[in-house]
């Protein structure tokens, strides 16, 4: 089984220091939500961004919209070869049901992302998506296996298609890719850092490589 989790994700809603700024009081209007009731994104709360500790990296709940898209459709998902989870900067974690279907349209994605920040869980009682607060290091631990691999841009440089041969070798691995636009994990890496590419990739193609390589050196189902 390979687990990928999408780590360091920038998906929260509106923290309590800027739910006053008029972009996020305009936006949670349109809405009909309250302000910490929405989530943040930095295509609408651009200026209030300015007033919050790394405002240049956060809302982007888009990053984890296309790579979750990229993973939940793919083969390797579907012959349920791999679980796939998100971790937030705030530790929350998201557990995800390989059987989720999610939305294409982004606002319905969004809103989805909202019930769940509001639920724990949606849909209730089915819990395709599943919330807790739990630091990655423990969702590392829980998976229990040794096989973690952190794609880094500044980890040792490893061809996709090898990548894909090794990784599906191992009864069981981790594979940690950012859900950030830039800059370095905020979590402790303690874990072997790979690199798939001479310059930085977007978490989704990271996501892309790594599964359709993995795929390719499967035993056929």
């Amino acid at each position: 089984m390979l687990h990928l989790v999408i780590a360091d994700a920038e998906l929260e809603l509106v923290p309590e220091e800027i739910a006053d700024h008029p972009s996020v009081v305009n936006y949670a209007q349109r809405k009909k939500k309250k302000p910490t009731e929405i989530l943040l994104d930095s295509s609408y709360h651009h200026s209030a961004l300015k007033k919050l500790p790394d405002g240049d990296r956060r809302g982007r709940p888009d990053i984890v919209h296309i790579s979750l898209l990229n993973a939940l459709e793919s083969i390797a998902n579907k012959e349920s070869l791999i679980r796939v989870y998100v971790h937030t900067r705030k530790d929350d974690m998201v557990y995800i049901n390989p059987k989720t279907r999610l939305p294409r349209n982004y606002n319905r994605f969004v809103g989805l992302m909202e019930s769940l920040f509001r639920e724990g869980e949606v849909p209730r009682g089915l819990g395709l998506l599943r919330l807790e607060k739990k630091p990655l290091s423990e969702l590392i631990d829980e998976i229990g296996t040794e096989n973690v691999f952190v794609m880094h841009e500044g980890g040792e440089f490893v061809p996709p298609k090898e990548f894909g041969r090794l990784l599906s070798s191992l009864d069981e691995a981790v594979v940690v890719v950012g859900g950030f636009p830039h800059g370095d994990f905020l979590s402790e890496i303690p874990w072997k850092k790979i690199s798939l590419y001479e310059s930085s990739l977007m978490a989704w193609v990271v996501i892309n490589e790594v599964l359709v390589n993995f795929e390719a050196n499967r035993t056929p189902l």
